[in-house]
């Protein structure tokens, strides 16, 4: 065989693992462009050292034990991703004022297509999803690196005690300590369940349906009829976050008046419905990139819009069209 043809058999067989591993990487993470990184690094290593394995384990054992070690690294700098929610209480709408914090703070939003592997079992992909979530990933964000790690391994992809301890080069018994440890603290930051994307039930599909009437015609009784009691709006990079209908409605129809006439367009994000959200063009032609916003239903209301800003970085990431046309179609389809 060629050393061409050798070389194209071993990307291959590296790409199989791509999707995975930055779901893996991810869920460490926090932030969908350091999990890229991160699994970029894993490949290039996998590549220099690959004529070192030898297949005492699997390629893929192989491989997420670089990718490991490749996020422990990056971990090591002490960077804790985190939501609004998880530094300060929330704000009263009547005091409230826009911070910016640096965007290496903020847990970041992931495409579903980037992060989660096509899988056959139905249980197998609704726990990929489940573990994908918001709230789900910032809980992680609070385990010291290794606990993340070993809760990730043994929890979300089913590996034994005995791979993990052979993976972290550890014993069983700190393995099992370590997961029991990190239950404990994931139980205390209690991640709130959030209904999957995928697929949605016919409850689920009317009352995005009725979000985007509501938010498109600015109708606040009709949005407050959807919202939980309890629901939240945050604005990455913004440290602002409101909890109530009550606070949200009053910022919509404050500071947030300039969201009036956007137009909404559905998409997937963190295995939960999302929206690309376009404003108004400044310029009175068509709509321009605002927001993509992440919606979180529990039990037929909405409980959180999570609104993230830095449309620059997420629009691309989610291929999401630059502008639309007035009649709200993608400029230039």
């Amino acid at each position: 065989m060629s050393d061409l043809a050798t070389t194209e058999d071993l990307d291959a067989r590296l790409e199989k693992h791509r999707t995975e591993l930055t779901g893996y990487c991810y869920r460490m993470l926090g932030s969908a462009f350091e999990a890229e990184d991160a699994v970029q690094d894993t490949m290039v290593r996998a590549w220099r050292s690959f004529d070192k394995f030898e297949g005492r384990s699997s390629l893929r054992s192989w491989l997420y034990r670089i990718a490991t070690n490749v996020c422990l690294d990056m971990l090591n700098a002490g960077n804790r991703r985190a939501r609004p929610m998880d530094l300060s209480e929330a704000t009263p709408v009547s005091q409230a004022k826009l911070n910016s914090r640096p965007e290496v703070t903020w847990l970041e939003p992931v495409p579903d297509g980037r992060v989660l592997p096509s899988v056959v079992d139905p249980a197998e992909t609704a726990v990929e999803r489940e573990t994908i979530r918001l709230a789900f990933v910032a809980a992680l964000q609070h385990l010291p690196p290794k606990q993340r790690a070993v809760l990730i391994l043994r929890e979300v992809l089913a590996w034994k005690a005995s791979e993990v301890a052979e993976l972290l080069e550890t014993t069983v018994a700190s393995v099992n300590s370590a997961l029991q440890r990190a239950r404990a603290t994931i139980a205390e930051s209690e991640p709130s369940a959030t209904d999957a994307s995928d697929p949605l039930d016919e409850e689920q599909k009317e009352l995005l349906e009725r979000y985007v009437a509501a938010f498109e015609g600015y109708d606040m009784k009709a949005l407050t009829a959807l919202l939980h009691e309890d629901a939240t709006l945050s604005m990455p990079p913004y440290d602002l976050w409101l909890r109530g209908h009550e606070n949200i409605v009053g910022w919509m129809l404050g500071v947030g008046e300039v969201c009036r006439g956007s137009r909404l367009v559905p998409t997937v994000a963190n295995g939960t419905p999302a929206f690309a959200h376009y404003h108004p063009s400044p310029d009175g032609d068509g709509y321009t990139p605002w927001a993509l916003m992440v919606i979180e239903i529990e039990e037929g209301r909405i409980t959180g819009i999570n609104s993230f800003l830095d449309t620059e970085r997420w629009f691309p990431l989610f291929d999401l069209p630059a502008r639309l046309e007035k009649d709200g179609r993608q400029a230039g389809a």
